[in-house]
């Protein structure tokens, strides 16, 4: 029977497996160097915070180890602070130099300014000034070059070369594997009842091979599960291949976890003793995201949402019950520009909103009776249409599902295709999500008559329902727009056809629904890319 059948068949998580004979002197070895780590010039011990709320929906005891409490906001400085405080008065005199565009930078940079050491950060040029800014804030120096990590790489060893610093690795090193590690050695410390599982990040490997050598060396029975970003599982990869693999490329969303070979040393360390590694996908971390930010009231970046969001995929795939488990929130340095990602896409993550493609007649009344089959209980939160066909109205909607997301997709799906309608799931379908539902719109050749309105709807169910049972059957909607972006109010772009004759009858029956609106008919926007009839 596999793991993940008795782990079905039981609601408990399986047992982890105990070092083999050869394994104990290595697990030994690193236990050792992690408790006489030093770590605690630089960081805190972070706390072990319950999460009361995901507890309740996963039916689960789910703890957070909070390592983004450090003062650089990441694990990194406890591995960067262990390698440097090794070093002889020799090496600090020289000065250390690293390459990264992220966490390991600043915990770098926060650890030579505690021993009085110089630093050098080397960055590629597309680093996000906020890092940059962080590192030079910390007395290091930070040097730009290159397009991506890779080149910023190389030209720190040939800065070392010529200079005599010293490399700090980001996680390929016993030193930097050890000081990581005591994050194992904390959370059995805080936690000592039953403890199923640890779920942890993985980009390169370090924190998973010091947190994995502590805990098979004290609680072997605890389960060690890693997890990495789907489109970037390297060390997956190099488990199944039995060696290190290069990957050919990675995905970028995930950035601090996006490595396309694992390291030598944690590769070595993985296969020994962690249990099990998993992947979970784009959407997924972003619904970990706001988990997070729902229980903890904190801001985790993509990677440090990583192991929470496997976690999930984890207990709801296996159908854990009453289990005990540990998710590591490993950073929260999030570029402030991916939050609007992140919150468009919480919900497909959740499995709490379907995206659908569906083919309607072309004529007035249409959309209202498409509506009264979804039911006026459920929320719309995306309606993207634009005419294009005299006899067929093919319509982007996003509708919002329950707590049993993907079993109420297919029954949505099942009874709109009931109705009489073509339907196409989009849900799972990247290219719709990121661009089709943002270009759904554009001219109209043969629409006459049309004017068009902006509303604000109150953002509760029924609200379309109301808008589109006063309008009636009278006028077609030859364009409509709206996305529930989370405020008290959704903005709603509509397109009607309106003979000049009932245009006063139309603002009266606009004026009944009690939204408040304008009418764009003559705004520049619209008439330079939306009108039939372009006057621009």
């Amino acid at each position: 029977m596999t793991q993940a059948h008795e782990t079905l068949k039981t609601g408990r998580v399986a047992p982890g497996r105990r070092p083999q004979a050869g394994d104990w002197d290595l697990a030994n070895a690193y236990l050792k160097r992690i408790l006489t780590a030093r770590v605690y010039d630089v960081a805190i011990e972070s706390p072990l915070d319950p999460m009361p709320g995901l507890s309740r929906r996963l039916g689960n005891r789910v703890l957070l180890k909070r390592e983004d409490l450090q003062p650089v906001f990441s694990f990194k400085l406890r591995g960067g602070y262990n390698k440097m405080s090794a070093l002889s008065e020799e090496q600090r005199g020289r000065g250390v130099i690293a390459a990264s565009a992220g966490n390991h930078a600043q915990g770098v940079a926060l650890a030579a300014r505690r021993l009085g050491m110089r630093a050098v950060i080397v960055m590629p040029r597309t680093t996000p000034d906020i890092k940059v800014e962080a590192v030079k804030g910390f007395g290091a120096r930070a040097v730009l070059h290159g397009d991506n990590y890779d080149e910023a790489k190389e030209h720190a060893f040939e800065l070392m070369d010529k200079h005599g610093y010293t490399m700090i690795p980001p996680y390929d090193d016993t030193d930097v594997i050890a000081g990581q590690g005591t994050v194992g050695m904390e959370i059995l410390r805080q936690h000592q009842d039953r403890l199923d599982a640890i779920f942890v990040p993985i980009g390169g490997g370090g924190l998973i091979a010091g947190v994995a050598a502590y805990v098979k060396a004290v609680r072997p029975e605890i389960r060690v599960v890693g997890v990495e970003p789907r489109d970037a599982a390297s060390m997956q990869a190099a488990l199944a291949a039995g060696e290190r693999v290069i990957l050919e490329q990675v995905g970028l969303f995930v950035d601090g976890c996006s490595v396309k070979q694992a390291g030598e040393e944690t590769f070595r360390l993985v296969r020994r003793f962690v249990d099990e590694v998993i992947t979970a996908d784009d959407d997924e971390v972003c619904a970990a995201v706001a988990d997070i930010f729902r229980d903890e009231r904190a801001l985790a970046e993509p990677a440090g949402a990583l192991a929470l969001a496997g976690l999930k995929r984890y207990a709801t795939e296996r159908g854990l019950g009453d289990q005990t488990l540990v998710a590591i929130h490993s950073g929260a340095n999030v570029n402030f520009d991916r939050l609007g990602h992140i919150t468009e896409r919480v919900h497909l993550g959740e499995h709490h909103e379907a995206l659908l493609a569906v083919t309607i007649p072309e004529r007035p009344g249409s959309f209202r009776g498409f509506i009264e089959i979804i039911g006026d209980r459920r929320s719309i939160t995306e309606f993207n249409y634009r005419y294009a066909d005299p006899h067929q109205a093919h319509i982007f909607v996003g509708v919002q599902l329950g707590d049993e997301g993907e079993r109420e997709r297919d029954e949505l799906v099942a009874r709109l295709r009931a109705g009489g309608y073509a339907v196409e799931d989009l849900t799972g379908n990247e290219m719709a999500k990121t661009h089709v539902r943002h270009m759904v719109g554009g001219r109209a050749p043969g629409v006459d008559d049309e004017v068009l309105f902006r509303f604000e709807f109150p953002e509760r169910p029924g609200a379309l329902f109301r808008f589109l049972k006063r309008i009636g059957r009278r006028w077609n909607i030859s364009l409509f727009h709206y996305r529930n972006h989370g405020a008290a109010y959704g903005h709603v772009l509509v397109g009607m056809q309106v003979p000049e004759r009932e245009r006063d009858l139309c603002r009266q029956r606009l004026d009944e629904v009690g939204y408040t609106y304008v009418d764009e008919s003559a705004n520049p926007a619209y008439r330079f890319f939306l009108s039939a009839h372009n006057t621009g």
